[in-house]
């Protein structure tokens, strides 16, 4: 059983149309109203659970009555409960949209990883200089490890999340942080690289042109855009379902990271078309995942409020 626990400060001119959409919708429970007793904002408390499912519904109309803007609204997980009437009003009466997206939550998923802290800047950095090790050394594992490491598609989902919604600061936000990032890790990995190569530390087989894994890296065409398109799905899909182990996929699936370090070293290395195949790689996967993630977070909600339409209720999308 999905459910989903709501905390409200609820200003008392507002408190009776509050309780009486949550205890006029029946997939509400546990409805506890304590008047006067929060703080800051000063209001009536007043909590409940509701079945994940139809919490799209009831969240719609508490921010149509402004209550995030006059009083505040929580919404927490619940990872376990116990309730024969929530259980059988589930099964019964919400079916396959037992299983919908809570879009606040999914959308609050996306906007805290459009957050763009120093951090973002250092994992880039540091994910692009492992890029930039794996390609020298050819090394598969390292081009993995720099994938993961890298934060770039919280930043893509964001953006995604912003023209879907036509939030024109969220899309500028977005943009600057992915060009200031990969430009900030491309310069590390050609001064890294450049180091590299006036030591003479680089392999043999890389300087005799034996590069398998540049070659991957430098060289997009159709495979790549159907990697990328998949994973974009994927990402999406794993982002609304709350699915972080199919999230690490996608990160280990889309080369952005490696295509910035290729350009870094390409660069360093006088590789010159090597430096514009992976500078058109990089800018591949991002427009791609951007697109595809704008379509999917609309087909989905398409997908969902088609299912709630056929199931009699509206809150799917």
């Amino acid at each position: 059983m999905e459910m989903i626990h709501i905390r409200l400060v609820s200003p008392a001119d507002l408190t009776p149309r509050a309780v009486g959409l949550l205890t006029g919708d029946r997939y509400v429970f546990n409805l506890i109203v304590l008047p006067g007793r929060a703080r800051n904002p000063d209001g009536d408390a007043v909590e409940c659970d509701i079945l994940a499912g139809a919490a799209n519904t009831v969240l719609r109309g508490l921010r149509d009555l402004e209550l995030e803007r006059r009083g505040s609204i929580v919404i927490e997980p619940v990872e376990m409960a116990f309730s024969g009437t929530a259980a059988e009003a589930e099964r019964q009466q919400l079916g396959a949209l037992a299983h919908a997206p809570v879009w606040e939550e999914v959308e609050a998923r996306i906007r805290a990883e459009g957050t763009y802290l120093p951090s973002f800047y250092v994992y880039l950095v540091i994910a692009g200089v492992i890029g930039a090790v794996g390609i020298i050394t050819n090394s598969q594992i390292l081009i993995v490890a720099a994938m993961v490491v890298g934060p770039e598609y919280g930043a893509i989902t964001s953006v995604a999340l912003g023209i879907d919604r036509g939030n024109g600061t969220r899309i500028r936000q977005g943009l600057i942080a992915l060009t200031a990032g990969f430009s900030l890790a491309v310069l590390v990995t050609f001064l890294f690289s450049w180091a590299i190569r006036s030591l003479d530390l680089q392999p043999e087989a890389f300087d005799l042109g034996i590069r398998p894994v540049s070659t991957l890296i430098d060289a997009p065409n159709v495979f790549s855009v159907v990697v990328t398109v998949l994973a974009g799905i994927v990402g999406i899909v794993s982002l609304t379902q709350a699915r972080t182990s199919a999230l690490l996929g996608v990160f280990i699936s889309v080369t952005t990271i490696p295509a910035a370090a290729g350009v870094g070293v390409s660069c360093a290395f006088s590789s010159w078309r090597e430096a514009r195949g992976s500078l058109a790689q990089l800018l591949l996967n991002i427009v791609l995942l951007i697109v595809v993630g704008v379509l999917m977070l609309r087909f989905q909600r398409a997908v969902w409020r088609y299912i709630g339409r056929r199931s009699g209720i509206s809150g799917g999308g």
